[in-house]
């Protein structure tokens, strides 16, 4: 991964940080998100200590505002001439409903059309740089389907089924995407981490902390993936598909349907529009 370029988002903890970890550990120039610059500088520090990489900065970034997104990816425009890889890492589980600064459900805001946005706002520079890779990172959990009658949740907000909508979401653009990106020599794919010890659940209750710490594997475990997809010579001409353990795997009935995958990139247009 010498003299390549990779941007993530979320990598303060967790499986991202564990991915920026052993990238920059591969000789990559790591640029990761942080919406608390003072946390972001610290964990900065670690990585490049603990790496014995110095190309590692980072950017701040508020991933629940399209303005803070759009300024993100300027400024990252301003400093690097190149972006070999992109990793859409970042995601929230709220337990109660909350909205995002433009004033939408903030899971549907975060965890999908924030990596929608800033994937659209640097697919020219993935372009120019290619080839060049993006990966979303999903989850296991999301099987069901779009509730476009009610997408954010409104009447009657549910958590699990806001996070598991979120994550279909994204297979869905993913999909999609890499039909539109067919021989421009950018590759997408998601990436399922797995169940991990990470801060997801950080907002639920007692009990379901202690269900995520007792059943979560080490983020290192879940970062393994996104790594592999990132550096590995073995996917560079795959695109569209859903990885497991390094491994293609089939995902959801409904991830595979493209009518619904065009009705939400559609939406999710409309979306950021009128933002």
């Amino acid at each position: 991964m010498k003299d390549k370029i990779v941007l993530i988002t979320g990598a303060t903890s967790g499986i991202g940080k564990e991915t920026a970890k052993g990238l920059a550990m591969l000789g990559a120039t790591i640029i990761f998100t942080s919406r608390d610059t003072l946390k972001g500088e610290k964990i900065k520090k670690e990585l490049i200590t603990t790496t014995n990489n110095k190309n590692i900065r980072v950017l701040k970034c508020d991933l629940a505002s399209f303005e803070s997104i759009r300024n993100c990816c300027k400024e990252f425009k301003s400093k690097y001439d190149n972006l070999h890889v992109l990793i859409n890492n970042a995601g929230v589980w709220d337990f109660k409903r909350r909205e995002s600064k433009e004033g939408i459900e903030n899971i549907f805001a975060t965890n999908y059309l924030a990596p929608f946005l800033m994937t659209n706002l640097l697919l020219d520079i993935l372009k120019k740089s290619g080839p060049s890779r993006i990966i979303n990172v999903t989850s296991g959990m999301h099987y069901g389907t779009i509730n476009f009658d009610d997408i954010e949740f409104k009447q009657k907000f549910s958590g699990a089924k806001a996070y598991r909508q979120s994550k279909l979401g994204l297979i869905l653009y993913t999909k999609l995407l890499a039909k539109k990106l067919n021989g421009t020599g950018v590759t997408v794919n998601t990436a399922h981490p797995g169940m991990n010890k990470t801060e997801l659940g950080r907002d639920a209750s007692g009990f379901s902390r202690m269900i995520f710490k007792m059943m979560g594997k080490d983020p290192k475990i879940g970062a393994e993936t996104s790594i592999y997809l990132a550096s590995s010579s073995d996917v560079k001409n795959i695109s569209g598909e859903y990885f497991a353990k390094k491994k293609i795997k089939k995902s959801s009935k409904e991830s595979y349907d493209m009518i619904l995958a065009k009705k939400l990139w559609d939406l999710s247009k409309e979306y950021l529009e009128k933002s």
